[in-house]
């Protein structure tokens, strides 16, 4: 009779150590996959390798994320509150902070003080909250880089110096190079070794976002003529209304020959960022990204009256400013239009 009973505390105390580990190992692996996997933390500084984006573990790595807008309009709307809320109900690992350089007297050219207040700003806030974040030299008016060579050298000189121990921070140094005249060897390359060397002479292992000519359409040009330099990505753009395969085609042959791509702004409408909502079409080029292991930043996290943000629209009042008005509001899921629900949705499937 007592050998049964001590055999039967036994298998009892086995079962219960069973389920003990069992329990440890799927929290563990809970953990890893829901919490640490999209971390800084966890993951460290990427690089790349081939066509993949890597983490420091050597593991495959898709950043996915939203774009601010216009810093001196909606950079209000970007706090740590939003932030935290993005990252734990959208489910992002990155944040790309668009500074305008030269946008009708708004942007870094005008106005340096107030737009690295914000660039700065929210990125203390992000790598507070473990993320990724994307510096992103905004030109958009200029058209060629070198316009304002001198003053993305001081700019990234600076960041590059203030942030030089700081993984989560990555540098996109051209946005949408454009105009007829604007070509990826003359113009776009040489920028772009400049900046380059001006950023690894005080970050050495930093992922830099390269722009691609034809707003960022072409980067073909830029795989017939790479830059000699280790962890640079190069960036294609598209707007589901607007682009479709034949710039998949595109991207897949920098993929098959090992040239790494990441769609650092993309959108629901068509190219002017307005417009009917082509989502069909956007989830085709998001199971095309899922297939190749590419990253992709959603344009934008802003409350502009154009069908491309992902937050309502609303009026400003009583002769306040936009700023003003964002000051004041409180992002939540209420505060989302039709491409703000429909991003989110596909973010928090992964």
């Amino acid at each position: 009779m007592k050998k049964n009973i001590i055999i039967c505390f036994s298998v009892i105390f086995l079962i219960l150590l069973t389920v003990a580990l069992t329990f440890a190992i799927v929290n563990s692996n809970y953990n890893k996959t829901y919490s640490n996997i999209n971390s800084v933390k966890y993951n460290g500084w990427l690089h790349t390798e081939g066509s993949k984006l890597k983490n420091e573990k050597n593991e495959i790595i898709q950043l996915r994320g939203l774009s601010t807008h216009l810093l001196e309009f909606y950079g209000p709307l970007v706090n740590r509150d939003s932030l935290e809320y993005l990252k734990e109900s959208w489910n992002i690992n990155t944040i790309r902070v668009a500074m305008y350089t030269d946008c009708d007297n708004y942007g870094y050219i005008h106005n340096p003080e107030i737009n690295k207040e914000y660039v700065t700003q929210i990125a203390d806030w992000a790598i507070d909250l473990d993320m990724y974040v994307i510096m992103d030299w905004h030109i958009y008016n200029d058209n060629n880089p070198q316009k304002y060579e001198k003053q993305a050298q001081s700019f990234f000189d600076e960041m590059s110096s203030k942030y030089s121990n700081t993984p989560n921070i990555i540098y996109e140094i051209c946005n949408e190079p454009n105009g007829n005249n604007v070509t990826w060897d003359n113009h776009v390359k040489p920028y772009a070794e400049k900046i380059i060397e001006t950023i690894r002479k005080n970050s050495h292992k930093s992922l830099i976002i390269v722009g691609t000519p034809n707003w960022c359409t072409q980067p073909e040009k830029a795989m017939n003529n790479p830059l000699n330099y280790d962890n640079i990505i190069y960036s294609c753009h598209f707007y589901s209304g607007s682009h479709g395969k034949q710039l998949q085609d595109s991207i897949q042959k920098c993929i098959d020959n090992h040239f790494p791509i990441i769609i650092s702004e993309c959108g629901l409408t068509n190219a002017t960022g307005n417009g009917k909502l082509y989502k069909e079409n956007f989830n085709n080029w998001i199971n095309f990204l899922n297939k190749n292991n590419i990253s992709w930043i959603n344009w934008s996290f802003s409350n502009k009256n154009e069908s491309s943000a992902l937050l309502k629209y609303i009026p400003v009042t009583n002769g306040e400013t936009e700023a003003e008005r964002n000051k004041k509001i409180e992002v939540t899921d209420d505060m989302l239009s039709e491409a703000g629900y429909f991003v989110k949705d596909i973010l928090t499937s992964y």
